[in-house]
């Protein structure tokens, strides 16, 4: 097997926004799933929605244009586009929560072959819940998307057949982008959608310790 090529951070963003379509609305998570704001292609109309009560954010702006009362919910400076609005924080959830989002992008701590996700604890002694908006975006977008590196610090994989941390949600998840591959989730277990380079499906299933069903793509 040669050298695995993992996607960067950048290169990773890119995959997602890659699968958005045209015209979905798109709540971006805390953290890594932020990026995916900076590569939606300019052609491509998608409405990105931040849980603090903003519709319509752009990518993020040039050092020295930030507007730090122009912030996501994470706390980072964004832009906002043409049309874009904002609202207050019990309408953005009740946005959420009725079904109005397309897709939801999140990062995780773990997701099971399944698909339930657990994003906001790791069950450790002291941590600080910060459960935040998850719960409500998990269950209430039409899809929900994991973004994350495939494999901890410590080399375990956070893709598992039982989650261990504490569950946002169950059976919520319905595709996952890492580092290493593209892989759709559900009641049939996980499905491969892409590879990186160098990656073989045999590898990547021992590398998780989970079977792998390969379909071939339409």
């Amino acid at each position: 097997m040669s050298a695995i090529k993992r996607r960067s951070k950048e290169e990773l963003a890119r995959r997602v926004a890659m699968d958005i379509p045209e015209g979905a609305y798109v709540n971006l998570g805390i953290g890594q799933p932020t990026l995916v704001a900076n590569f939606i292609p300019k052609e491509r109309e998608v409405i990105l929605q931040s849980e603090n009560g903003i519709l319509g954010m752009g990518p993020a702006p040039a050092s020295g244009d930030e507007d730090f009362d122009l912030i996501n919910a994470g706390k980072q400076p964004v832009t906002l586009l043409n049309g874009g609005a904002f609202f207050h924080h019990a309408d953005s959830f009740a946005m959420m929560r009725g079904g109005h989002l397309d897709i939801c992008v999140l990062g995780a701590f773990q997701v099971s072959a399944t698909g339930d996700l657990a994003n906001w604890s790791t069950g450790e002694k002291g941590a600080i819940p910060a459960v935040g908006g998850a719960m409500d975006l998990a269950v209430g977008a039409k899809q929900t998307w994991v973004m994350m590196d495939l494999m901890t610090k410590t080399g375990d994989s956070k893709l598992v057949a039982t989650c261990t941390y504490p569950l946002t949600g169950v059976a919520c998840v319905s595709r996952i982008y890492s580092d290493l591959a593209t892989l759709s989730c559900g009641s049939g277990g996980l499905t491969l959608i892409d590879l990186v380079e160098g990656l073989d499906v045999a590898s990547l299933s021992t590398l998780i310790g989970l079977p792998i069903h390969v379909h071939e793509r339409v």
